[in-house]
């Protein structure tokens, strides 16, 4: 018990200090982006800068917002797994706010000139500097809290387990958040993947089409597409580092099916952010035509999955009893039910 605490204890600062930097960074980011004056001035508003700092200031405060609502459950049992997983996370949300950190001095470095350069051109690299510096000491924590408490071991708990105990404790959601719940949502993890990766893509397309005026439907619908597989490849990778849901073992087809799934959805984003790169080794002249660059995006994906797949049927072992976890890595990770060991 007394380790369970200090370990607890230890998590703490580590917690609380990247969430300071993520919140930072998302005010610099949601000020560089949202404001048209601002967003002029910014020297990263063109891709393959921008698709980075798209994704990212969506997906970090969705991490940050998880992370800290786990903390009104940190003193429920499981406490050792409770910190190991959330400072998981917080690593999983310091990296994405380092990428960004990179991608932007890179725009920087680059010489990449902003349309409207000015005072907010100065204010922007200024706040990156800020950023730096505050990723840099919450990467340093880090990796001192993880040499400190080493790798981590068997999970017994999860994110979700913790979700159905603050909610029993809620009258409104007492009724709708119980053992049966948790236990279909880890079944059909996927499942939640997509639902909620399709809600959010929904909301950000509606955003953006409004907010542009767009009003062709192809434009519309490829937008859609890419911001619900980037937004899925999110939720399956940082669950395969977070431990969010705890996933009961898979088949063989099955798994590969995701992981050449989740390989074609980030695949689409790469393709995004490099698509005027991408596009004179297969057209010539500018890529303006939207079904050429759906064509070309969405169809370095498709690719991608089907090479994926290939390779992993060959590569992955037929018997079920073998050590997928050892060839598959990572994606191949599952957790069974809070109580047992994987």
């Amino acid at each position: 018990m007394e380790h369970v605490e200090e370990n607890g204890r230890a998590a703490s600062p580590v917690v609380l200090a990247s969430l300071g930097t993520a919140g930072v960074f998302e005010a610099l980011t949601l000020l560089a982006t949202q404001d048209k004056t601002v967003r002029a001035a910014s020297p990263w508003q063109d891709d393959p800068y921008d698709v980075v700092v798209s994704l990212t200031q969506f997906t970090v405060p969705m991490l940050a917002l998880v992370i800290a609502l786990r903390l009104l459950a940190w003193r429920a049992p499981g406490g050792a797994d409770r910190a190991r997983q959330t400072v998981r996370a917080v690593g999983a949300m310091t990296a994405l706010v380092g990428l960004t950190v990179v991608s932007e001095w890179a725009a920087v470095i680059a010489g990449t000139s902003a349309p409207v350069p000015g005072t907010w051109t100065s204010v922007l690299i200024s706040g990156l500097v800020a950023s730096s510096i505050l990723t840099a000491v919450s990467a340093v924590l880090l990796v001192r809290w993880r040499r400190r408490w080493g790798p981590s071991g068997r999970w017994r708990y999860d994110w979700l387990g913790d979700a159905v105990f603050v909610c029993r404790r809620i009258p409104v959601l007492r009724r709708c958040a119980g053992p049966d719940a948790a236990a279909w949502a880890r079944r059909r993890a996927m499942t939640v993947f997509v639902t909620l990766s399709t809600l959010a893509a929904a909301a950000v397309t509606i955003a953006q089409a409004v907010g542009e005026r767009w009003t062709d439907p192809l434009l519309i619908a490829w937008f859609l597409i890419v911001v619900a597989t980037s937004d899925l490849a999110f939720c399956v990778i940082s669950n395969a580092v977070a431990g969010f849901i705890a996933r009961p073992p898979r088949t063989r087809t099955r798994r590969i099916a995701e992981v050449s799934v989740v390989a074609g959805c980030v695949a689409i984003s790469a393709a995004t952010a490099f698509r005027d790169a991408l596009w004179p080794l297969f057209g010539t002249g500018p890529l303006t035509s939207v079904p050429a660059m759906a064509a070309l995006t969405l169809g370095a994906g498709l690719v991608t999955s089907v090479v994926t797949a290939a390779l992993l049927l060959a590569c992955l072992p037929r018997d079920p009893s073998s050590s997928g976890r050892r060839r598959f890595g990572a994606a191949a990770l599952y957790w069974r039910r809070p109580g047992t060991h994987r």
